[in-house]
């Protein structure tokens, strides 16, 4: 569950207790200029050009990079430039036929750093397909590798560049994994769940070949040096909800034969080859979301023969033994996120480490960690064959994101594609505090101080996960909210990255009282140390941010006003009804039907007879991931109980939120509740003297 991204919207809503497909009014206490004021500048905010990925070309000559279209939920450029003329504008490569901007991405560069491989719809529909193009764009238009009705993804060349690999689910276009909007399930649910297979590509035929066994659903893969096999993250289907099982495998790229290399404790992700192919690294740690990786480094030896053969059918029958990992990076106060083995001698890995990003290094066999380059800001990288040469996406708190190149830490900047925005704050600061004996780390921004000299109001937003992590990075809401006069603290508490696997796993079987007790105290130092008023306090988070939300207001009246998005009121009843169960189990350490005072104890819905703060529950009418069924049953038990409370059910949407209008009506609505039950202090009213006659 992770922190969705930000949202006037159309579709069947549940506005207090009626339902009803009319667009329901803001509170009568925002005035209508100022609600104006703040969708003028989400619009801005909104032409603002986000860059998707990154790609350093093989021989670090060319970087490649895909940005939006500012006004499109979905259409990118993919954009191209050599770095030796960086006084060129860059080219533009595109599938589509007329040239109009499409979803396109996924890019991935041919071993000689004359082609790009990626992923469009070429504007004919949903369906992405394989396209292969000249980088320089002198050689005609893309040429299409596929025709599959069905889910790509992941394409990546092979060594030689004679085939490009792909993740393939056939007959499937809705899958849309468990963040998106479930399919609507009727009849026999469920009976063959689909599966996602390695399968390549021929460049010179475009012939395809599913090459991994059906009975596996690949979730990542990485090509060895020599291209005669893929390691794959992989797990038994429903690959949504087993990914927190998924096994280190290697698979024979010629005949599907699969071997295991590595049976994990926790989760794992980003399987990255040793330059000889004798080794495999990957991350491994507490994660509770496909996709936001976070752990320490593993590293495993893989010989040339592999003996560990996996076969696979209504029963996976496994080997009993497998080679041993080793960490790495054990007790590193930091959260690695990304994987590059450049040099046999050194593995890279991009980190959080206290609220900050990082690139450190580390031999293959252990020993001290090196930080390359550590920053208050947010990075994304692809870094060079040699380990030095990169290029990144920055952006921050205050700057947009932009493309940079060059030595690790010696970066140049590329583009200048958000120039114009600019956002004005009045301090960003890292706060640091101690709770239960152990330092935590937040982000404070705050507005441009008010000329009445009054504090401001503040907001504390809640991370999802609970395994992620808040750094500085651009984003519209934080933006808003503090042009609206609002201070915004985003804590980092036990549970989430930054500060190594045991913070990570400090809040099993926990949940709600030792992060809680984290954000609380933050709350404190915050308070001591910053002009925010502490009678005018607000509280939001969306998935677990969303349980911690619930969680605060059945446990104290600090907080005047709330607003809790895709939040679990009751871990009991959500463990039934959701589709990615399997996450609970290590957190929890066994499931309900088991342990069930375990989630009793956590649950929001038990404490709900304490709450006294208005409070906001939005939720996507589809999510699979916290179904809305949760935000029915809390804002259910507030309006029995005579809380102020509303509840706002977005159409058709899963767990993050995709279509324009809901993520900008998300934000403003969040920030009319907040003005409603957050108003500032009246003026004074003068002092009317008595004169003697």
């Amino acid at each position: 569950m992770r922190v969705a991204s930000l949202a006037v919207a159309v579709g069947c809503w549940v506005w207090g207790a009626l339902a009803s497909g009319a667009v329901p009014a803001p509170p009568a206490s925002t005035p209508a200029s100022v609600r104006l004021e703040a969708s003028a500048t989400y619009d801005a905010l909104q032409r603002m050009v986000r860059i998707r990925e990154v790609s350093l070309s093989p021989d670090g000559t060319r970087v490649a990079w895909v940005e939006s279209v500012p006004g499109t939920a979905e259409a990118a450029r993919l954009q191209v430039r050599e770095l030796a003329h960086p006084e060129r504008a860059p080219v533009r490569i595109t599938a589509s036929k007329d040239g109009a901007p499409c979803p396109e991405g996924s890019l991935s560069w041919s071993p000689d750093g004359r082609q790009l491989a990626f992923l469009s719809t070429a504007g004919e529909g949903r369906s992405r397909q394989l396209y292969v193009a000249d980088a320089s764009g002198a050689g005609g238009p893309a040429r299409r590798l596929t025709t599959l009705k069905g889910v790509l993804a992941a394409p990546k060349w092979s060594p030689d560049g004679k085939v490009v690999g792909l993740l393939v689910i056939e007959g499937a276009e809705d899958a849309q994994g468990p963040r998106g909007p479930a399919a609507r399930e009727t009849g026999l649910v469920q009976a063959s769940p689909p599966v996602k297979r390695f399968a390549v590509v021929t460049v010179e035929d475009a012939r395809l070949r599913l090459v991994s066994p059906a009975g596996l659903f690949i979730h990542e893969y990485a090509w060895s040096p020599d291209g005669a096999r893929v390691a794959v993250m992989a797990s038994p289907p429903p690959g949504d909800a087993n990914w927190w099982n998924a096994r280190v495998y290697a698979v024979e790229a010629g005949s599907g034969e699969t071997s295991l290399l590595h049976a994990p404790r926790w989760q794992v992700a980003e399987p990255t080859w040793s330059p000889d192919g004798r080794r495999l690294a990957f991350i491994e740690g507490l994660m509770s979301d496909e996709g936001n990786t976070g752990g320490d480094v593993f590293v495993v030896s893989v010989p040339e023969r592999l003996a560990a053969k996996v076969r696979f059918g209504e029963k996976a029958v496994l080997p009993s033994k497998v080679p041993p990992a080793l960490d790495v990076t054990d007790g590193l106060k930091a959260t690695a996120t990304d994987l590059f083995w450049p040099t046999a001698e050194r593995l890279v890995f991009g980190a959080q480490a206290q609220g900050e990003s990082a690139l450190m290094a580390v031999a293959p066999g252990g020993g001290e960690v090196t930080t390359l380059w550590k920053g208050p800001e947010h990075v994304a990288v692809s870094l060079g064959k040699d380990g030095v040469t990169s290029a990144v996406v920055r952006d921050s708190f205050t700057q947009p994101p932009e493309v940079w190149t060059g030595p690790v830490g010696a970066w140049k900047q590329l583009t200048r594609l958000n120039a114009d925005v600019r956002v004005t704050v009045g301090d960003v600061r890292s706060v640091t505090w101690t709770s239960g004996g152990q330092p935590v780390q937040g982000w404070l921004v705050l507005p441009v101080p008010d000329a009445s000299g009054r504090k401001a109001p503040m907001v504390t937003v809640v991370h999802g996960g609970p395994a992620a992590g808040v750094l500085s990075t651009f984003n519209p809401q934080t933006a808003l909210f503090v042009a609206r006069g609002y201070a915004v603290f985003m804590p980092n508490p036990r549970g989430s990255y930054g500060q190594g696997e045991a913070f990570v796993q400090a809040n099993r079987r926990d949940f709600g009282f030792g992060d809680f007790d984290d954000v609380m105290a933050g709350l404190d130092a915050v308070l001591a140390s910053a002009p925010v008023d502490p009678a005018r306090q607000g509280i939001t988070g969306w998935s677990y941010g969303g349980f911690l939300t619930m969680w605060a207001v059945t446990r104290t009246q600090r907080f005047q006003a709330a607003v809790a998005g895709a939040g679990i009121a009751n871990w009991q009843s959500y463990y039934g009804t959701n589709h990615i169960d399997t996450w609970m189990l290590p957190y929890f350490g066994a499931s309900v039907y088991d342990e069930p005072e375990v989630y009793t104890r956590s649950s929001p819905i038990n404490g709900v007879k304490q709450v006294r703060t208005p409070t906001l529950v939005l939720h996507g009418e589809r999510d699979v991931e916290v179904p809305a069924s949760q935000g029915y049953e809390f804002h259910k038990a507030l309006k029995t109980l005579g809380v102020k409370t509303q509840l706002v059910i977005y159409a058709d949407e899963g767990h993050g939120l995709r279509k324009p209008e809901h993520l900008k009506d998300r934000l403003l609505r969040t920030l009319d509740w907040f003005d409603a039950n957050l108003p500032a202090p009246a003026e004074p009213k003068p002092r009317v003297r008595a004169h003697a006659r």
